[in-house]
C-alpha cells in the first residue's frame, strides 16, 4: 500500500499535466462568448471525478451553467463530507499585463516558489485548489484509504455570484446531506505558517449610473453650464468616505461586530511584515480606516471600493465631450451580522439622496452574500488542524479572511452543516489579477493534506 507521499511522487507529472489541461480551457462564466468552454470544463470535471473513483457522477442542469455532482457512499452509518468547488474563472483582462498568455499555462520559478508555480487564469482560484480534492480522492479510492462517504458539488457560476446555486441546494437537500462541508478556495499565511480560514466577509455588489443631458455635448459650448455626469459621479463616490476613511452611509455600521481587545491581540500573533507587504505591492504606504491595522482592515472591518468607472471618451487622442452618462461598479465587503440586502438598500437610498439637481441616478444591485464565522471548537476545525499538523509539522493558525464566499452562509442555512475552509493559496498568487499562479508545492501539499482531514474527521466523529 502506497503512502500519500509516495503516491504523489509517483504521479506528480501526471497531476500537473492534468491540471494544466484543465487550465487551458477558458471557462469564463461572465462572458457568454465562452459558453461552450464553460460547458466543456464541466464535462472534464465529470470525467475526472469518475476516474477518481466516484460511483455516481452527473451533470445537473440549472438555468445557467451546470453543477457537477459526484458521490461515493461506502457506508451510510459513516460520516459524509461534501466537497464544494467551482470550475469557472474570472475574465483575464487586462491581457497586456500578463507575462504569458492566461490560458496557456506555464510553470515558472519565482522567489516564493523555487520549485515552480503554474501561471494561468484559474490556477489558484479555483481550478488548482478544486483539483487537489479530485486527486486526493483518487489516492484514497485507489489505495482503499477512503474512511467515510464523500460527495462533490462543483459549480460553474461562482465568479458571477452563484446565481443558480441557491435553487439547486434548496431543491436537493437530501442529495447534498452531509456532516461537514470542505472547501479550498482560500489561502494560508505562508508555506511555513499554515492557517485555516475561520471567517469570511460578506458582499454587496452594485452598479451605478448617473445621467445628465439627453446626449453627449460639446464641452466648449456647454461646459460650465450643464452638470457633467462624470464630474458628479466622482464627487458622489468621493463623499462615501470621510477623512478617516470611515464609510459615510447612514446605518452602515449599525450591525458591525467590534472585536474585543483580546481577540484583536490573538489576531496580531499571526506573523506579518508591513515592509514586506508594501514591497510585494510596490507601494510606499498602506491606506485604510483609521484605528485599525492592515490585517484588521482587510478582514474584520467592512469596506467600500470602486471596482470600475467609465464614461465619455476613452479612446486615443482627444474628444472634447461632456458625456450624457457615467457609470461605476462598487463592491462593499461586509462583516458577519451585516445583512447584504439591507446594506444594498442603505447604499441605494443614500446614493440617490446625495445626487445634485441636474442629474438622475440609477442603482442596480448585482449580487451579494452574508459573512461567515467557523467555530474553532467544531469537529471539522479540529480535524483540519490535525491534518495540517500532520503534513506541515505545525499547528495551523485560525485566520479571518477579507474575501467573500457567499455560498458558505447559504450552505449553513439550507444544509445545517458547518464549512471548513482548507485553502492552500498565498496572498501573492494574484487571483483575479494578471499573472495569477499557484505554487507546485502548494498544489501537491494540498493533495497530501486532504486525506488526513478525512481520516481525522471520521475518527473524531466516532
Amino acid at each position: 500500500m502506497q503512502t500519500i507521499q509516495s503516491y504523489i511522487e509517483a504521479n506528480k507529472d501526471r497531476f500537473l499535466n492534468e491540471l494544466i489541461d484543465l487550465l487551458k480551457i477558458p471557462s469564463i462564466s461572465a462572458d457568454s462568448a465562452y459558453k461552450d468552454d464553460v460547458l466543456k470544463t464541466a464535462d472534464v470535471v465529470k470525467s475526472s471525478l469518475e476516474k477518481a473513483g466516484c460511483d455516481h457522477v452527473e451533470i445537473c442542469e440549472t438555468e445557467g451553467y451546470p453543477i457537477v455532482y459526484g458521490e461515493k457512499i461506502i457506508d451510510k452509518n459513516l460520516p459524509t463530507i461534501l466537497v464544494y468547488g467551482h470550475y469557472d474563472v474570472q475574465p483575464p483582462d487586462p491581457l497586456d499585463l500578463w507575462n504569458s498568455p492566461p490560458f496557456e499555462p506555464v510553470i515558472k520559478t519565482t522567489e516564493l516558489h523555487p520549485e515552480g508555480a503554474i501561471f494561468a487564469r484559474g490556477a489558484c482560484d479555483d481550478k488548482g485548489q478544486m483539483y487537489m480534492h479530485v486527486k486526493a480522492m483518487e489516492y484514497m479510492t485507489s489505495n482503499n484509504e477512503l474512511p467515510c462517504n464523500v460527495k462533490f458539488m462543483i459549480e460553474g457560476e461562482e465568479e458571477v455570484g452563484s446565481v443558480n446555486l441557491a435553487k439547486f441546494v434548496a431543491s436537493n437537500r437530501e442529495k447534498l446531506a452531509n456532516d461537514v462541508i470542505l472547501i479550498s478556495d482560500t489561502g494560508m499565511i505562508s508555506k511555513d505558517v499554515p492557517s485555516i480560514t475561520t471567517g469570511l466577509r460578506g458582499l454587496s455588489y452594485v452598479e451605478v449610473e448617473v445621467t445628465g443631458p439627453n446626449r453627449d455635448l460639446h464641452s466648449g459650448l456647454y461646459g460650465g453650464a450643464v452638470a457633467n455626469p462624470i464630474n458628479v459621479l466622482t464627487k458622489m463616490i468621493a463623499s462615501l468616505h470621510d477623512e478617516n476613511n470611515h464609510i459615510t452611509i447612514p446605518g452602515f455600521y449599525d450591525k458591525v461586530e467590534n472585536l474585543s481587545d483580546a481577540e484583536r491581540a490573538e489576531m496580531a500573533k499571526a506573523p506579518f511584515s508591513l515592509e514586506a507587504y508594501k514591497k510585494a505591492l510596490d507601494i510606499n504606504a498602506v491606506y485604510g480606516e483609521a484605528g485599525y491595522t492592515t490585517n484588521e482592515r482587510n478582514s474584520i472591518r467592512p469596506t467600500l471600493d470602486v471596482n470600475g468607472i467609465w464614461g465619455g471618451y476613452t479612446g486615443e487622442g482627444a474628444k472634447t465631450v461632456i458625456a450624457s452618462k457615467a457609470y461605476a461598479k462598487i463592491s462593499m465587503r461586509l462583516v458577519p451580522h451585516q445583512e447584504w440586502e439591507e446594506i444594498t438598500q442603505l447604499f441605494k437610498t443614500h446614493f440617490e439622496s446625495i445626487a445634485p439637481e441636474g442629474v438622475t441616478v440609477k442603482v442596480s444591485p448585482h449580487h451579494g452574500g452574508q459573512g461567515y464565522v467557523t467555530p474553532i471548537d467544531s469537529l471539522g476545525y479540529k480535524a483540519a488542524s490535525k491534518a495540517y499538523k500532520e503534513t506541515f509539522g505545525k499547528t495551523p493558525i485560525p485566520q479571518r479572511s477579507g474575501g467573500s464566499i457567499p455560498i458558505v452562509s447559504l450552505f449553513e442555512e439550507e444544509l445545517k452543516s458547518k464549512t471548513i475552509l482548507m485553502g492552500f493559496g498565498l496572498d501573492s498568487d494574484a487571483i483575479h489579477s494578471p499573472n495569477e499562479h499557484f505554487g507546485v508545492w502548494n498544489y501537491l501539499k494540498g493533495i497530501e493534506t486532504i486525506p488526513h482531514f478525512y481520516k481525522y474527521f471520521t475518527e473524531l466523529s466516532e
